[in-house]
């Protein structure tokens, strides 16, 4: 197969991940993508295929032709650093919500309770709409970032 993303490294970019391999003082995951950048070389004429590279470094072929294309389409630093996540995920419970949350924790538990269940306080806050779910995991973290008691 006919590789898109060719590998070809400046004589400043070999020295640099050459140094970096042989110092061995970074992160393993931006050792191993110097050590597929440097095979993956095509600057001296050799070509090694992506099987071959992933089978001498014990990673998969995938990981090595994501480390090709992102040195070819955005340069050597993304290509050895991880990315940064770009997910944000709005929180369940919000300031008003966890005050409610802890108003009804350190209540009067249900008739025939001891005390409140994180699954009772998650079924409260929808039965009073304070959100329209929640999960027991939320109630537990929020309940446990706080010192109050559950009885």
């Amino acid at each position: 197969m006919r590789k898109i993303y060719r590998v070809v490294l400046s004589a400043e970019e070999r020295e640099e991940l050459r140094a970096l391999v042989s110092k061995g003082k970074s992160a393993a995951r931006k050792q191993t993508h110097a050590r597929v950048l440097l095979l993956c070389d095509e600057s001296n004429g050799k070509r090694r295929a992506d099987m071959e590279v992933a089978s001498t470094l014990s990673v998969g072929r995938s990981t090595v032709e994501r480390v090709r294309r992102r040195f070819v389409e955005e340069g050597l630093e993304s290509a050895l650093n991880p990315r940064k996540q770009l997910r944000f995920r709005r929180k369940a419970l919000d300031g008003e919500a966890e005050a409610r949350l802890l108003a009804v924790a350190c209540g009067k538990p249900p008739e025939g309770r001891a005390r409140w269940t994180l699954r009772l306080l998650a079924e409260r806050l929808v039965e009073l709409e304070v959100v329209e779910s929640v999960g027991m995991e939320t109630v537990r973290q929020t309940l446990k970032k706080t010192t109050s008691s559950r009885g």
